[in-house]
């Protein structure tokens, strides 16, 4: 394994912990910040796996035959695969409360992604496409400036991390809608930051319109369906 992805996932982590601890202080957890923390680890790590599977299965390795190349993450994650596999795995653990275990989980998720990208800083891989903005980066040894396309990702992701967590405290949204909302904003975060990147493939596209349409599909019907629940409590 590269070493330097344990900083990342590191600062995703912080992250993740950093806003269930916050809003458990603010009274927005659906539940303990230890069982949501629970929920939150457990479905990161199978989507880890689930990631990992697809991958090794999309480049042609048998992972019955070849078991150890599971933990060489730098051989690749599928970035759909895991996100499906993370979010089925916290709905499955909080299936007896579920809209609100996993509105509970959205802003967290969302800032755990944001610290994922910004861990781009101990990877030494921030960087995107060449840039003449005053803001672009160079890299060491460099002369062309380019975006720091995982900063903007990060900055976008922890934005949106932070309004879910204000709007959450007010006790202006309805079942179902922080979940939703953090899923399409994730989707379009990607989406729009991908053209930044530099990769000969394009990026998983798809997943990223899938989680934006699956994420406002739920978001509509929510918002029709369920009465909206106020900070007292009351419908």
């Amino acid at each position: 394994m590269e070493f330097t992805l344990l900083g990342g996932v590191f600062v995703a982590v912080l992250a993740l912990y950093a806003t269930l601890y916050w809003e458990a202080r603010r009274g927005n957890a659906a539940d303990c910040t230890h069982d949501l923390w629970e929920i939150a680890i457990s479905a990161a790590v199978a989507g880890l796996i689930v990631g990992r599977l697809a991958a090794m299965i999309g480049a042609g390795v048998n992972p019955i035959t070849n078991p150890a190349d599971i933990i060489i993450v730098r051989g690749g994650v599928a970035t759909g695969p895991a996100g499906v596999g993370a979010i089925l795995t916290a709905a499955w653990l909080g299936r007896r409360d579920l809209w609100p275990v996993l509105d509970g989980l959205a802003a967290g998720a969302l800032a755990g992604l944001g610290g994922w990208h910004l861990g781009c800083i101990v990877r030494d891989s921030c960087l995107g496409t060449p840039s003449d903005l005053p803001w672009a980066m160079t890299q060491p040894g460099s002369t062309v400036s380019r975006h720091p396309v995982e900063i903007y990702a990060a900055l976008a992701l922890f934005a949106g991390a932070i309004v879910l967590i204000q709007l959450r405290s007010r006790g202006r949204l309805r079942p179902a809608v922080a979940s939703s909302a953090a899923l399409a904003w994730a989707g379009l975060v990607r989406l729009a930051t991908e053209p930044l990147r530099p990769t000969l493939s394009g990026g998983p596209i798809l997943w990223y319109w899938g989680a934006i349409a699956v994420g406002v599909l739920i978001l509509v019907l929510g918002i029709r369906a369920v009465p909206a629940v106020t900070a007292g409590g009351k419908r």
